[in-house]
Parts: structure tokens; sequence; C-alpha cells
């Protein structure tokens, strides 16, 4: 039986250990979206995760409704995230770059127009914005003929990915952003292809799926879900029908992996009482699954040997914790995330194992 600490294939790679590095928002790119210095060594602190999964990344201005957020559609920002990507490698770590739009939890005070999203909704919560938080604003509809152009965006942005040096790209499907947004009916209201059956709403993230799986390859490309509970108010009234189609959709296009986040009624970040829906999407998606949410040791390695993860991907630990993975082989204490400043433009140190 495999332990967290054994080596895994995800697709084209090969990760050392099964303890990956989960996305995390930090805000510390340019009020134009391009990567700073302090990025190179916060993701080279980290190099001995299994895998890193980058921060979101915004595929597009439109896309990156979140202020400090760094974005990979332009040349600028491609030739920024070369020095992490190389920082990375240069540890003997590997790091895929999580594509996203945020949709409706975007505001105009950052993307310089009216959010869009499937319908025509608003998060139930104050968007970010450069001046502070401001009440959140109806999203504008996508009409279906911009749909292709949306698609092309992430494509564009994938294939910026692999120029940057990312080993690969997750396409960020889950938390209330965009393609959530498609996907749960209490956000996606619509009447067309797009909307209605389970079949039409999981439409814009297969064809985006495939569309990054014909530039990096499929090998290369991984989705990552929340499929249980709310996030920014995007939430579904029957996620296992749901989910586990999508499940079946995404082993078709046999990506590399497909990551969970699943939270706990008593998560620190985001509780809920809908079930998780793990054990459902495990018999419907039979490649690489990695869960996610207020993992330990004990319970992480429980879910290795139960069989329905193959990894387990810690978030908020790596924050505090760059060594996250020595500290666990070595039972060693962590050091607590501190929520306050986990979103931070300055320096924070954390202090490291001394042996």
């Amino acid at each position: 039986m495999p332990t967290l600490f054994d080596p895994i294939a995800l697709g084209a790679l090969t990760a050392p250990n099964r303890i990956i590095m989960a996305p995390l928002t930090r805000a510390r790119s340019t009020h134009d979206h391009v990567p700073t210095a302090i990025m190179v060594d916060y993701y080279a602190q980290r190099a001995s995760a299994g895998l890193i999964t980058s921060e979101a990344i915004g595929i597009s201005r439109q896309g990156n409704g979140f202020p400090y957020a760094p974005g990979i559609w332009s040349a600028e920002q491609v030739a920024a995230w070369k020095p992490v990507t190389q920082a990375v490698h240069h540890k003997g770590g590997r790091i895929v770059a999580q594509l996203g739009h945020t949709g409706r939890a975007g505001h105009s005070a950052v993307i310089g127009e009216q959010p869009v999203s499937s319908s025509a909704t608003a998060a139930p919560v104050d968007a970010w914005t450069y001046d502070g938080p401001k009440s959140p604003e109806t999203a504008r509809p996508l009409a279906a003929d911009e749909i292709p152009g949306l698609v092309a965006d992430y494509a564009h942005a994938a294939r910026n990915a692999v120029a940057a040096g990312f080993d690969g790209v997750q396409i960020h499907a889950a938390n209330g952003m965009l393609i959530d947004q498609f996907l749960r009916n209490n956000s996606n209201l619509r009447g067309d292809d797009y909307g209605g059956s389970i079949a039409n709403r999981m439409r814009l993230l297969e064809q985006v799926a495939r569309a990054v799986a014909g530039v990096v390859g499929a090998d290369r490309t991984s989705v990552r879900l929340s499929p249980n509970g709310e996030t920014w108010g995007v939430d579904d009234s029957d996620p296992t029908p749901l989910f586990t189609a999508v499940a079946d959709m995404l082993a078709t296009i046999d990506i590399a992996f497909l990551e969970l986040r699943e939270p706990a009624p008593g998560d620190v970040f985001g509780g809920t009482d809908v079930p998780r829906q793990s054990p459902m999407i495990r018999q419907h998606f039979k490649g690489k699954l990695i869960l996610n949410s207020d993992y330990d040791l004990v319970r992480a390695q429980a879910d290795i040997d139960s069989g329905l993860a193959d990894a387990i991907s810690f978030g908020r630990p790596f924050l505090a914790n760059p060594d996250l993975v020595q500290r666990l082989q070595d039972g060693a204490p962590l050091n607590p995330a501190k929520r306050e400043t986990s979103i931070a433009r300055g320096r924070k140190a954390t202090p490291t194992i001394r042996r």
C-alpha cells in the first residue's frame, strides 16, 4: 500500500511524493497582473512538494477579476513567469499553472468592464478591488457566440503556460469561478445549449478541457472541482448526478488527474453539510484522484490506504510550512497558518525546521 511519501505518476509527470501543493491566491503581482520577484522565492521554497499547483492565473483581462492576481495572456506576463518555473525546476520541483476566469466574482473596478457569467446573477459577497471591498455587480450573461472566443482564451493561456516553462496546466472549474458558474444550477439559468440539462451545463468545461488538452496534451492537463457545498454563492441542488457525469466526461479525455476540494462541516474555510462526493466520483473516474481540504497526516494516509485518493493536496499548511513534506515525514510540528496574512503583498517570514 503506498504512503504519502511514495512517488506517483500523474500523466506525463512523476511526482516524488503524494503531497501536492494546492492552488493558493496570494495577490502578489503588479497592478497589471505581472508576476514579481517575491513569487520566485515563494514557489522555489516549496519545490519539495510532489507537485506545485500555482495560484489561479487569469486567462484574460476579463477573466482576472481579483486585484494583484497574476495573469498569463501577455508576453510580459509569460516572461515574468519564467524565473518562477526555472527556480522550481532548479530545486528539483514540478509546477503546473492553474488557469482560471473569475466570472461574476470579478468587478468592473478591476477588469474595466461588467463581469460576465453564465447568467445575469450576482455573487452574494463583496468583490475584491484595489480600493477595498465593493458591492457585487450583476453579471452580463455570455452570449453563445462569445463562448468560442472564451475557449480560445483558455487555449492561448495554456500555450503561454508551456512557453513560460510550466510542466502542465490545471483548469480551474471550482470555487464559484466562471466554469463552476456554468456547471451548477443555482447560477446557470440559461435556456440554450449551455444551460438546463447536465449535459448542457458541463459543455463549457468539456470544450475548454479538450481545447487545453489539444495544446499541452491530455497527460499534462488536470481539472479542479469543488463538488460539495457552496462557494461564492455557487451551488447545486443535486450534485451527485452532475459531478459523476463530469467525471465520466473527463475520463474520456484521459486527463492527467482530477482534484476535488471537499470541505467538511467543521472545515476552517467554508464548511458545509453537503456530503463529500469523492466516493461516488471515484466510481466514475479511474484516473488519478487528488483530494483536498483540511487534511492532516493521519486522515491523508487513511484516504490513500482506502483507495479513495491517490494523492492529497495541502493548501494552508504550505503557506506557513514551506518544508511541509519534511515536517510530515519527520512527524515535526507545523506552524499554524495565519489567515490574516495569507493574502499579503509583502514578505511574511516562516521559520523552517532546524535539524
